[in-house]
Order: structure tokens, then C-alpha cells, then sequence
């Protein structure tokens, strides 16, 4: 399937310059939103995974129907400070500064095979600290899946020793 049709691309969105990826007009389809599930669930079964993990929000989105089409559970990844029980911490870098994601200390155990899922890889910040935080945890990272990978913005670099999959690929 195509499904670069069904993304809606907005220029200078949300600054000058960028072209943003709207991935709402897609999961607002149920028929592709479902089949692009099915595809990344695709590669996630070959992976033979025991947990999906996925960042806020927009891994949700991903993640959980993912997750719910294996038959695994689903650990979120919020930012610190919005989740109730005992947390690990990473710290990664945004554009201007830093900001921090935290899971519960409890959630990964060790050896468990792990897919971290997000909507979009960009330049890598978000998913680097995810894979930190389910490596502090003892997880093995088995896989990353993405809807969306902007090429151009090399978020590969510093974690092509993962087998990663990308739904869609804008170079």
C-alpha cells in the first residue's frame, strides 16, 4: 500500500522551514490505520518479542494497537514526573535544552525482548533515550518500528545496531 498518500504534509508547520508529516489523516482511515498496524505487527512477530514499549504520545498510537494485535502488553514512556510509581530516568536533547523520560522501574524486567514503537524518527533524540531506559531496566532492545523515518535528519546514526523497520521512508 501506499501509504505516503494518505499523510498530510504541511510546510512551515510548526516553524519556517519544516515540513511536517500530519499522520492524523491516515489514522483517521481505519482500513489503512489498520492495515499499517498489521504491517509493523508484521515485523514485530518476527522479532518474537515479550513486550511493546512506546514514548508519549504519539508512540501510543502506534504501540498499543500493536501490542493489542500480538497479544503483549504495552509500557508507556512519559516525560518525568507524569507517571505514579517508582521511575528510571533518561535525559536527551531537544533543539534548545533538554528535557527527561522515565519509566516505571517496574515495568521491563530482565532479558525481556523489547520493540520500541513512535510514529516518527527524527533525529533519533526520543528513541535513544527510550532504548537507554529499557537497557537500564535489563531489556533487550529486539527491534524499533516506526510509521514515518525522515531520512534526512540521520536519526539512524547512533542506533543502526538495532534492527529498525520504518512503515514509510522520506528522504
Amino acid at each position: 500500500m501506499d501509504y505516503k498518500k494518505h499523510i498530510t504534509v504541511i510546510e512551515d508547520y510548526p516553524q519556517k522551514g519544516v515540513s511536517f508529516k500530519d499522520i492524523t489523516t491516515l489514522m483517521q482511515n481505519g482500513e489503512v490505520y489498520q492495515q499499517a498496524i498489521h504491517d509493523m505487527a508484521a515485523f514485530a512477530r518476527q522479532k518474537n518479542i515479550d513486550v511493546v514499549v512506546g514514548p508519549e504520545a504519539r508512540g501510543f498510537v502506534v504501540g498499543c494497537p500493536i501490542a493489542y494485535a500480538l497479544g503483549k502488553g504495552f509500557v508507556p514512556v512519559r516525560k518525568k514526573g507524569k507517571l505514579p510509581r517508582e521511575t528510571v530516568d533518561a535525559d536527551y536533547g531537544l533543539e534548545y535544552g533538554k528535557d527527561t523520560l522515565s519509566i516505571h522501574k517496574d515495568a521491563i524486567q530482565a532479558g525481556q525482548r523489547v520493540l520500541i514503537t513512535d510514529d516518527l524518527l527524527a533525529t533519533g533524540g526520543t528513541i535513544r533515550a527510550t532504548i537507554d531506559l529499557v537497557e537500564q531496566l535489563g531489556g533487550e532492545v529486539a527491534g524499533l518500528a516506526f510509521l514515518i523515518e525522515l531520512r534526512y535528519l540521520d536519526g539512524r546514526k547512533g542506533i543502526d545496531q538495532y534492527d529498525l523497520y520504518s512503515l514509510m521512508i522520506y528522504e
